[in-house]
């Protein structure tokens, strides 16, 4: 095995290599069907008592739950790192969104409610939300806590069983999460099966499973979508963008170049929200240049940012920037392999693109700052909404009536003015076209993770 590749097909099982040195990490064996299917029937058999636990109890076990990860979050953190080489700061951040996540819910489950309807005086009215069983959770590797516990979290909370599939380049991590909260749960409430896509596809295609909730890539997200058209299982989905910035004229170029860099760089640029493609106004753009290429030289020099996930991710990364200045696009910093271990890649900053160039077509997933100019704002929007994904975009501008015309023409689920990330924890998005569908975080999960009954009581006729 290369020194950087973290991880490979051994048999049955998953190795995994430290992306940052390419030490090794550990093997675990990956679940066949049969495992699947035997999980997926204990999490059946957990079901109806834990559907029937009064909702203040189950708040109570999520509430130990997340206690019992924060005790042990160092431990987690460590083993995050060594799966997927994050940055400790980001790590951490993660696992204490995880930690107020699973406190949220436990406040939220007990406060998710039906209504009443407006019938007849002599009758009730009403619906009432109902689990909708056993929820598969598939789950990626660059924030692999907080995304993993805010969707068992969520299906938890409302009265249903979770089987757990987290990414096979964190398997490890997985097992340790799902010990940590299974602990706290009755059995069966909370399975975790490790594997490869096959684990998955088995998961996801499981008759007995009824919601599956999946956040991951593109290509992953569509075949999940294909499986369980056949199942009839509810399906929600977060995959992956190509998230645009409009840098508008009449900012501060030194401000926006940190928005995008922030937006680019961040987590090595392994965010499904991360800034794919850059749409600056001429006017101001040399000096937008000037301080872009500076904020990632200034990464490069002090080696800031952390390694990509595995090496066939940074020979995407490569593949993707290596084919976009054969077609014309130029680096202005970074672009290439460096030497040494591990599956490090450099801040980038390409300029010269176009539409048609590959890091504007496909989501890099890598620290790319691609830059195109543009003349005036309405051609920075045209262009950031022609594209088949629709996460989120980004937007800054000092003129309200071009935030607000972006706000409106832009497909996506998120809009972001002035800031690339942030935003309040209740803002719930649904992703559109390639990017998935349903809400995934945000008190409304908790609408998806159930299902709304009607009832109509009259009173009987006597004798």
């Amino acid at each position: 095995m290369s020194a950087g590749a973290a991880f490979v097909r051994t048999g049955d099982e998953i190795v995994i290599a430290d992306p940052r040195d390419g030490s090794i990490v550990g093997g675990v064996p990956a679940a066949d069907a049969e495992e699947v299917r035997a999980t997926v029937a204990r999490a059946r058999e957990a079901f109806p008592s834990w559907r029937a636990t009064p909702a203040a109890a189950r708040g109570q076990a999520l509430r130990r739950a997340a206690h019992a990860l924060a005790a042990r979050a160092s431990e987690v953190a460590d083993l995050e790192q060594r799966e997927n080489g994050r940055l400790r700061s980001d790590v951490e951040g993660g696992i204490g969104a995880a930690v107020d996540t699973l406190l949220q819910y436990s406040e939220y489950g007990p406060l998710h409610r039906g209504r009443s309807l407006r019938g007849g005086a002599d009758a009730l009215d009403l619906t009432r939300a109902e689990p909708r069983g056993v929820v598969a959770v598939v789950t990626p590797w660059n924030d692999p806590v907080a995304v993993a516990i805010g969707l068992i979290g969520a299906a938890i909370a409302t009265g249903n069983t979770v089987v757990h599939k987290p990414s096979e380049r964190c398997p490890h991590l997985g097992l340790l999460i799902g010990e940590i909260l299974a602990a706290e749960l009755p059995d069966g409430v909370l399975c975790t099966v490790s594997g490869h896509a096959q684990t998955g596809e088995a998961l996801v295609s499981c008759p007995d499973v009824d919601m599956v909730a999946h956040v991951g890539s593109t290509a992953a997200g569509e075949r999940i979508a294909r499986a369980v058209a056949l199942t009839g299982a509810h399906l929600i989905r977060e995959n992956g963008g190509n998230d645009a910035l409009i840098v508008d004229a009449g900012v501060d170029p030194i401000w926006a170049a940190g928005q995008a860099a922030l937006g680019s760089f961040a987590n090595s640029g392994q965010i499904c929200t991360s800034v794919e493609r850059i749409f600056v106004h001429r006017d101001i753009a040399d000096e937008f240049l000037t301080a872009l290429v500076a904020e990632a030289e200034s990464r490069n020099a002090s080696n800031a940012l952390a390694p990509l996930v595995d090496e066939r991710m940074r020979a995407e990364v490569d593949a993707q920037v290596t084919a976009s200045v054969a077609q014309g696009a130029r680096a202005l910093v970074g672009g290439s392999i460096p030497d040494g271990p591990g599956c490090h890649y450099p801040a980038t900053v390409l300029v010269d693109c176009t539409p048609a160039v590959p890091v504007f077509q496909k989501e890099t997933f890598g620290p790319v700052a691609p830059i195109m100019i543009v003349d005036d704002f309405d051609e920075a929007v045209r262009l950031a909404a022609h594209d088949e994904h629709g996460l989120a975009a980004s937007v800054l501008t000092a003129d309200i009536g071009h935030a607000n015309r972006a706000i409106d023409a832009l497909p996506v689920g998120t809009v972001k003015v002035n800031a690339v990330f942030g935003g309040a924890p209740g803002g719930s998005a649904e992703p559109r076209g390639r990017s998935g569908s349903g809400f995934g975080y945000g008190p409304e999960l908790l609408d998806e993770m159930t299902t709304v009954k009607v009832v109509h009581l009259s009173p009987a006729v006597t004798r």
